[in-house]
């Protein structure tokens, strides 16, 4: 009843401390917490979004699919702790997405060029 009290009115008796706790009682230790320290480094990006973009629709000469391995092999370095193996793989990554990129785009606009001018398809 005594809970039940406390949890109604909690300024009753049954919600106030023991006047004749001892001090190495388990129920009067404060509860432990936990701290998590977030290291406020700057985040190295690994690319990896752009290089699954790249791979799925802009893979010109396998060059998204080569992009992607390294944006994996950089969120591993930086899993494991290595940010100057991670940067290297991420930088790497991003010259794969953006020769991958450029050489898909002048493709995807040579196609419309030669198909807008009908020198590509049917001939009438």
């Amino acid at each position: 009843m005594a809970v039940i009290c406390s949890f109604l009115w909690p300024w009753s008796e049954a919600s106030q401390p023991h006047k004749n706790m001892v001090k190495g009682d388990p129920d009067s230790a404060p509860v432990p917490s936990t701290v998590v320290c977030i290291n406020s480094d700057v985040i190295q990006p690994d690319h990896i979004t752009w290089s699954t973009f790249n791979t799925v629709f802009m893979n010109g000469c396998c060059l998204g699919f080569i992009a992607y391995i390294y944006s994996v092999k950089s969120r591993d370095r930086k899993m494991v702790g290595d940010m100057t193996g991670a940067q290297s793989h991420a930088s790497t990554a991003k010259i794969l997405n953006i020769l991958a990129l450029v050489i898909s785009l002048i493709f995807y606009i040579m196609l419309i060029v030669l198909y807008s001018f009908n020198l590509l398809g049917n001939q009438r």
